[in-house]
Order: C-alpha cells, then structure tokens, then sequence
C-alpha cells in the first residue's frame, strides 16, 4: 500500500511540474512576442495586433495572433491579416507549423495585393538558439488568388520547400512546383492578343541552391535581407501551350548583384516565345528582328529549327545569348 501511495505522489509531483512547465512556457512564448511587436514599433515599424494568445495545456503551445498589421518603413512592404497562428509541439518549440487566414493583403510601393487561399500553411523547423537560424521550411498553397490593381492571378496547387544545403555555409535548396497557374486576363491578352494560349501555365518547377552572405534568421525581417552571392541552378522548367523553356547553370554574384556565369536554355517553339516577349513590350525597339535572325542562326546549328540550345553567358551584369548580346541586368538584390 505504501509503494502504491509513494508512486502516486511522485506522479502527481511530476504532473505538478510538467503544468508547471508549460505554464511558464506559456508565458514566455507571449511575453516574447509582444516583446517582439514592441521593437519592431521602437524600431519604426508599424506593428498592431488585438489579441495575442497561447492555448494547447498539456502537450502543445498554439498561438494565434489576431488583427495583425506590420509595416516595414525602410521597403514600404506592409501585412494585414485578420489572425495568424503558429503552432508548436510543448517538448520541440524550434518546430513549428504556421497557418495563415482564408484572406490576407500585401502592399508594397507598387501595388496592393489582396490574398486569397484555400489553405496556407507550412512547417518551419529551426536550428536550436535564440537567432531562429532557418533549418527547412515546406508551404502548401491550394487555391492561391492574387487580386491587384487591374490585374489578377490564380494557382489551383503549389508546392514550396526550403531548407539548409549539405556542407554548405549560408547555402540553401529551394524547389517550387506549381500546377494549374493561371496568369491574370491582362497580362494573358498583352502576352496572347489572339488568344491561342490556354489559360493555364501547365508546368512551372524550379530546383536550385542559392548562396547567400549569411544565414536566414530573425534578422533577415528585423534588420535587412541576406544578399545571394551564388546560384546553381539544377532545373528552371515552364510548358504553356506547347512552349517549352528549360534552364540549368550556374551564376556567382558580386558584392553589387552583378551576376557572372552561364546558363544553359533549351527552348521549344522558341519563335512562338519570341512573339510573347514582342506583345509583352519586353524587348528593346530594334533589337527584336535583330534577335529572330540571331536565335534563327543557333537555331540551325543545332540542328531543329523549331528547338533553341543555346547559352545565356552573364559577365559582370551584361548579358548575351549566344552570340547575341542583350544588355544589361538589374541587380540581383533582395529588399
């Protein structure tokens, strides 16, 4: 009877600390937050919320944040969204699911985005310690709508995933698989007068290692972006419409974003791509019939006059295909 009575007062003693335990952890997790929120105000930012609360005794802490608005004065991008959670296991807080609402927006200078989804929502698994330091992250958005100013755009399923490369320093994989993506009307018609295109994209993938010249962690939102130094580029793939563009290399890239290196493109139908880019007002006045009797000329060298393999070469931020030079390119800079 004794060791009965001794084994239910130990496991009352160990209940007593486990509510104990997540009773602190509940308040740390709040008090953490709002601390953050706090900063973000004192650093300049707009930064609202209207609840703040963590639920889930015994095993989970589940917080969800209500009526959120951050605003970031030195890029002019700001969020709204009417809650957001992130949801942890108790015993592992460094992952974590994050879930979005049915309706967010986005602004930015340029424009303002209303968000609309089916679902959103990813796991975020960080490295142990108090910079957050990004390990890997996978999204899933199904029934993706971006409403703009005059424009619009959906996405019936997509797929992202992030996480940290191999023996890799400040390196990580990134691959995106899109279904079922179809651009907004206005650009379709800029792209298509004539209406030849379907409405769906219907491949888009993406698979590559991108450097950067430090980690991915809290600092990234609370002081500036991590700046890509390196590119290697395993797979860039899109078919629309039987249009085929394919796209391997790799690209190095200095202190101002000038990208150096090459990138091998393979594309089918590429005249049908050439007109795209007429319609869109992509390429420069004069340079279009200039490039057609170009790309025609790579075009018989390799042997199908309908297939282009060729390589885009970038040098200090010029660039050419082929032969053919194409100019310049913006800086590749996050804001």
């Amino acid at each position: 009877m004794r060791k009965v009575i001794v084994l239910a007062l130990v496991l009352l003693a160990l209940a007593l600390l486990y509510a104990g335990y997540w009773f602190v952890g509940q308040a740390m997790v709040e008090r953490k937050l709002a601390t953050w929120f706090q900063e973000r105000q004192a650093a300049g930012w707009v930064a609202e919320y209207d609840s703040l609360n963590t639920s889930g005794f015994p095993s989970r802490f589940d917080t969800t944040i209500t009526d959120i608005t951050l605003a970031d004065p030195a890029t002019g991008v700001a969020w709204d969204a009417p809650f957001f959670q992130i949801l942890a296991l108790s015993y592992k807080p460094n992952h974590v699911i994050v879930a979005f609402p049915h309706e967010q927006s986005i602004a930015s200078p340029y424009d303002t985005v209303a968000v609309g989804t089916e679902q959103m929502r990813g796991s975020v698994v960080f490295r142990p310690g108090t910079a957050l330091a990004l390990d890997r992250v996978q999204f899933v958005l199904d029934g993706l709508t971006l409403d703009g100013s005059g424009w619009s755009a959906a996405l019936d399923e997509g797929r992202f995933a992030v996480r940290q490369a191999p023996a890799q320093e400040n390196a990580y994989e990134i691959g995106l698989d899109a279904s079922q993506l179809v651009p907004s009307k206005q650009l379709r018609d800029a792209l298509d007068p004539s209406g030849r295109l379907p409405e769906e994209v219907e491949v888009l993938r993406l698979d590559t290692i991108v450097g950067f010249d430090r980690q991915w962690d809290r600092t990234a939102i609370e002081d500036s972006r991590p700046q890509p130094t390196a590119i290697d580029l395993s797979e860039l793939r899109a078919e629309w419409g039987g249009m085929e563009l394919r796209a391997a290399g790799a690209l190095d890239i200095d202190d101002e974003g000038r990208p150096s290196g090459k990138i091998t493109v393979k594309a089918v139908n590429w005249r049908e791509m050439l007109q795209v880019a007429r319609q869109a007002g992509a390429l420069p006045e004069g340079l279009s019939d200039t490039l057609e009797r170009g790309l025609q000329l790579l075009a018989g060298m390799s042997g199908a006059k309908d297939t282009l393999d060729a390589t885009l070469t970038f040098s200090e931020g010029a660039i050419s295909f082929g032969p053919i030079p194409l100019g310049r390119v913006p800086p590749l800079t996050i804001r």
